[in-house]
């Protein structure tokens, strides 16, 4: 039986389908060159064809620019993007007729239009065999006949183990100068490291001139890594994911802002988080016509003028003025300072330090590379006109609250008649006395019932706080950064941590204290303390709230969370196993261990900051609970030190006498126990030592126990001395999770001074233990470090 015949419309549209298919033939498959010879020239943007690295990892070729040309370039073939790493024409697009050819002499070129070869000092191959060819490495490397590489002549990018003596990388208006200085415009200089950079190392290093390192990342040789000077003039070092996207591990400046260029002239830079910044015009100028971000002044007379307050607001000098770039400060007070401005026609502002030492600074004609934060410790003083409406959006806490509540007392009138004068007189003292004895009875319940709360709290508190402190949040902003208090980051006996971000895009942490009642001392205490301090080490405080029952302290978002959480995971896993609390799944995440070089790093910023508490401050702070969960480490690790509620302010030659015990059980020094003995800053040495020790060991003090020990020898820093002072054994007590990274020529020594350092702090007798400013010249290895007696358990001893 014959088939049916096929209907005339169908038909039609399979004949037209063939017929579209012929003229339109499948895409040509790109062609994949192992090495560029003479055979192959000439290469035109048009060819489809890349140079690839043996290991696919890298390739070459002609890519598109944004001014419709063609820039021949290196790329990562893995990453997402085909991230480009070297290029002979970045900035000089070359047209379609264009090509990269070998000519006969042995000569690689690429010419422009006008016939002028932009190939980068020009390689001159072997032009009598024709053998010449352009190969590119797993490095990244590109190579002409073993004479040119791509490494000499780098753009904005090295690769690991690419030398960077005797180069400069540039990115637009910046470059890195003898891998040691980032600059601006060929001389401004912005940034500078400790000694020259040699080289990004395949195991994630910045290796220096003077031997030392950058710990950029954990170790590892199979992770892809550059080092690039980016578009905003940052110096940064990336790590390839799986994933093929790009992770910052490291990068120089950690403030943005402090970049020269990054805004115009007269301009302010904020920063926004994420590598973010914003540029705004300070009050009396606006954003001029043009495309710039250079601000000018609303008003030009200055005549006559006023000065406007700018907190945490800083400014360079003009390039070339006193030859550095740098404001040049003199020692007057706040009002020779301001008149001397005031007197001179070309002076547009000055900065002034309220930190006793009468830094004044004088700005001139134009203001540049302005930016605001808090670790200037200084306010600047723009000048504007005096008709200028323009009010200061640059402002810390300078307002007090008047909190004092009037009483008033009136008399009742006088009866009509009036028998005698001594009566007269009797009933107005009698009825005066009683309505001042309600007054007076009256305040005082109402200091009884609201000294505590907000009223008196903010009185004795602000009292206290330095000019230009931190800011004061309401109810209202908070719940509203913290999306009503739903993401809890951490919680203890002092109340719930939470994390928010505020409308200019900073990511907070938000301490809600619990018990306000019983907590009143804590927070201003923790208030008055931190708007004091700064350090590297330190936690930085931007604000607080004091809102009727309401008590929360803003701290800046430290991402990695507390040291407790990396040094003993077992405790994170057994809270996981038992809790319902959604808020707290988080704590089950694995977490990195820490080497063994990031744990010496760690144990010697903490040292450092509570040398600063103990010995550069202008009090004395004691801080009462030195402890892993009061330590936060941010994403290169770098440790601070927070939670100041147990903190003592008192002069640093009286000794101190508590009413009760602070801190946490397991780190108290015995003179806390031993009523007798007087608490000083040896209480936080010991405390100190005690968390070196778990550094080291990671194992809780608290949970320390050994089978083959008596029960009277569980002692935590006896065994420790034991082992290292009887049976020479330093790596019996070394964590047994990275034991097997321990190397005895890396870290014998930073292990062997974090041990011996952790005895000398944990001396039962206070006057035995070192001062805080020593242990960290011990961790560091400045001093010499002598045998200490052997630790003894809390005991009462015997005079």
């Amino acid at each position: 039986m014959a088939p049916p015949p096929v209907p005339k419309p169908i038909l039609s549209v399979l004949l037209l389908l063939l017929l579209f298919l012929s003229f339109h033939p499948p895409a040509k498959a790109q062609k994949q060159l192992t090495s560029f010879s003479i055979a192959d020239s000439p290469w035109f943007p048009s060819d489809n064809r890349i140079l690839v690295s043996p290991k696919r990892t890298f390739a070459a070729g002609f890519r598109n620019s944004s001014s419709d040309g063609f820039f021949f370039a290196v790329w990562v073939q893995k990453s997402s993007d085909k991230t480009v790493v070297w290029s002979p024409n970045p900035l000089t697009p070359v047209g379609s007729s264009s090509f990269l050819a070998i000519s006969p002499a042995g000569v690689l070129s690429l010419n422009d239009s006008s016939g002028r070869n932009l190939w980068p000092n020009p390689p001159v191959g072997n032009s009598s065999n024709g053998s010449s060819q352009l190969v590119l490495r797993d490095s990244g490397e590109l190579d002409f006949a073993g004479k040119w590489t791509s490494f000499a002549h780098p753009t904005d990018t090295v690769l690991t183990n690419q030398s960077l003596q005797k180069i400069t990388l540039r990115s637009g208006s910046y470059q890195l100068i003898n891998a040691t200085s980032l600059v601006f415009n060929g001389s401004d200089q912005y940034w500078t490291a400790d000694d020259a950079i040699r080289n990004l190392s395949s195991s994630g290093e910045l290796l220096m001139d003077n031997a030392n390192t950058y710990i950029v990342e954990d170790m590892g040789l199979q992770v892809l890594r550059r080092l690039t000077l980016d578009t905003d003039g940052n110096l940064r070092v990336y790590s390839l994911e799986r994933s093929g996207r790009w992770r910052v591990v490291w990068q120089a400046t950690q403030e943005l802002c402090t970049i020269h260029g990054t805004c115009g002239v007269n301009a302010i830079c904020q920063p926004l988080g994420s590598n973010l910044t914003n540029c705004s015009c300070p009050p009396g100028y606006e954003f001029g016509s043009n495309s710039s971000w250079d601000c000018q002044r609303k008003i030009q007379s200055l005549q006559p003028s006023k000065f406007l307050r700018l907190d945490y607001v800083s400014f360079s000098d003009q390039p070339g003025r006193a030859g550095t770039g740098e404001p040049q400060s003199t020692h007057v007070n706040f009002e020779t300072c301001k008149s001397r401005c005031l007197s001179n026609s070309s002076c547009v502002a000055f900065s002034y330090k309220y930190t006793g030492t009468q830094d004044c600074v004088h700005l001139y004609n134009q203001l540049i590379n302005g930016f605001w934060s808090p670790s200037t410790e200084l306010a600047t003083f723009i000048r504007v006109s005096s008709s200028e409406r323009d009010e200061s959006q640059f402002t810390a806490m300078t307002s007090m609250i008047a909190t004092v509540c009037p009483v008033r007392v009136s008399l009742p009138a006088p009866p009509k008649e009036s028998k005698t004068t001594a009566k007269n007189v009797a009933i107005i003292a009698t009825l005066f006395t009683l309505e001042l004895l309600a007054g007076i009875l009256s305040f005082w319940a109402f200091l009884r019932k609201y000294s505590k709360y907000r009223d008196m709290a903010r009185t004795f508190g602000f009292e206290f706080l330095p000019g230009g402190g931190p800011k004061r949040f309401s109810y209202a902003e908070l719940k509203a950064a913290t999306k009503d208090f739903s993401n809890v980051i951490g919680s203890g006996g002092y109340g719930v941590v939470y994390k928010g971000q505020l409308p200019d895009r900073r990511v907070i942490a938000v301490k809600r204290l619990k018990n306000v009642g019983g907590g009143e001392a804590e927070f201003w205490a923790e208030v008055t303390i931190i708007a004091r301090m700064h350090h590297l080490n330190l936690v930085r405080m931007w604000g607080f709230c004091a809102e009727k029952e309401q008590r929360m302290l803003v701290y800046e978002y430290i991402p990695n969370g507390s040291l407790d959480k990396f040094l003993f995971p077992n405790e994170e896993v057994a809270l996981g196993e038992d809790t319902t609390d959604e808020s707290k799944k988080h704590l089950t995440l694995p977490r990195p261990l820490l080497d063994w070089n990031i744990r010496y790093r760690i144990a010697l910023g903490v040292a450092r900051a509570i040398a600063y508490l103990h010995e550069e401050c202008l009090e004395w702070v004691l801080h009462c609970d030195i402890k892993p969960e009061n330590i936060l480490l941010e994403d290169d690790f770098c440790p601070k030190v927070s939670d100041f509620g147990l903190s003592k302010l008192t002069n640093k030659k009286d000794k101190v006498t508590m009413s009760r015990i602070r801190g946490t059980r397991g780190y108290l020094a015995p003179e806390w126990v031993i009523h007798r003995e007087p608490i000083t800053a040896k209480a936080d040495v010991y405390s100190f030592g005690m968390v070196l020790l778990e550094i080291v060991t990671g194992v809780r003090n608290s949970g320390f126990r050994r089978s083959s020990l008596q029960s009277e020898d569980w002692y935590f820093p006896k065994w420790a001395f034991e082992k290292v002072y009887v049976e020479q054994k330093v790596e019996d007590i070394l964590d047994s999770r990275i034991a097997d990274t321990y190397d005895d020529q890396a870290h014998f020594e930073l292990v062997e001074r974090m041990v011996k350092t952790a005895m000398w702090c944990l001396q039962d007798r206070a006057e035995m233990r070192p001062s805080m400013g020593k242990v960290a010249k011990m961790l560091e290895g400045t001093v010499e470090i002598t045998e200490p007696a052997k630790p003894t358990i809390f005991c009462v001893r015997e005079e």
